[in-house]
């Protein structure tokens, strides 16, 4: 048997996996992997083959793919750990839309960079949060981070952009979205030993450093650290939503007064009024939820990444 299981979503990247199979299987026999090809072909297809890959012994499970399908396999190999079967390494390689669980691993996108990393097997450990809340009230697993309110909004805007992918899609979106985004709710935040009642723009529970193929709401965020980056947006007019979205593309959007940034290793997010919009790692949660508690569990995964410098 092959040491490698090699997933791949032919319609991520709006189709740009599929188109790029050839140069992507050519690439590896190049770089000599011995490897099993599979392609997804359902929702949650992926998260099954990366379980049961994780069952029958396979060393790494690759993911060819962009966030979505990421977490699906983060959360197989998950399953299968929970179950006793915690040998397995994640790797990917970024050829999806926005492709920010491979930036916060320290992956570039691109088929060359990304068998490069590959074949050179530096690993690490990362970190992986759980989100029970919504519809998943049993929890689900995330490698990148969780968004409640407006970045999640701009999400689900997103996914009905089929034309473009990559930043410009999501720019694309968030405008949009500032023009049919709902009165902010007001919730109860609690993370660590703090409570507030606030009426946010957005909450961002980050244990990567970005979202939105661009936005960078930990810009020091480093999904190994023990600990998740918290961005926190109070709500704002549409003219001051479009002051903002620069500051989050730089990362300096601490430096406003709307912002505010914290860390913690255990957050719940409870509306007081009004609904909760909330994605993680770009997937869907839940469009109108009531109560979130996300937790971060430390070094869970060996991921193949980037030699450090």
């Amino acid at each position: 048997m092959s040491s490698v299981l090699l997933i791949v979503n032919p319609v991520s990247g709006r189709g740009f996996a599929g188109r790029s199979l050839p140069e992507l299987e050519a690439k590896l026999k190049e770089c000599k992997f011995d490897y099993k090809l599979v392609l997804t072909e359902r929702p949650w297809h992926a998260a099954d083959l990366a379980e049961q890959g994780a069952r029958d012994g396979y060393e790494t499970v690759i993911v060819a793919s962009g966030d979505g399908t990421a977490n699906e396999v983060l959360n197989g190999l998950m399953r299968a750990k929970k179950a006793g079967f915690d040998k397995t390494a994640m790797g990917q390689i970024a050829v999806g839309t926005g492709n920010d669980f491979a930036f916060g691993m320290g992956i570039p996108g691109g088929i060359d960079e990304g068998c490069k990393i590959l074949a050179e097997n530096y690993r690490r450990r990362m970190d992986v949060g759980i989100v029970k809340g919504g519809d998943y009230p049993e929890g689900r697993y995330f490698g990148n981070g969780v968004g409640v309110g407006f970045d999640a909004a701009t999400g689900f805007v997103a996914a009905k952009i089929r034309w473009i992918r990559g930043l410009l899609l999501y720019l694309i979106a968030a405008i949009e979205t500032i023009f049919i985004y709902y009165k902010a709710p007001s919730v109860k935040l609690q993370y660590d030993d703090k409570t507030m009642d606030i009426s946010p723009l957005m909450i961002s529970i980050m244990n990567g450093r970005r979202m939105g193929g661009g936005f960078f709401f930990a810009p020091r965020g480093d999904p190994g650290d023990g600990i998740f980056d918290l961005c926190l947006a109070r709500s704002a007019s549409q003219l001051r939503i479009f002051g903002l979205i620069p500051y989050f593309m730089k990362g300096t959007q601490a430096t406003q007064k709307e912002v505010s940034m914290a860390q913690a290793r255990k957050v719940t997010v409870t509306a007081i009024e009004g609904t909760l919009p909330v994605h993680c790692d770009g997937e869907t949660v839940c469009f109108e939820g009531k109560e979130l508690v996300i937790e971060l569990l430390p070094a869970q995964i060996e991921f193949i990444t980037q030699k450090p410098a």
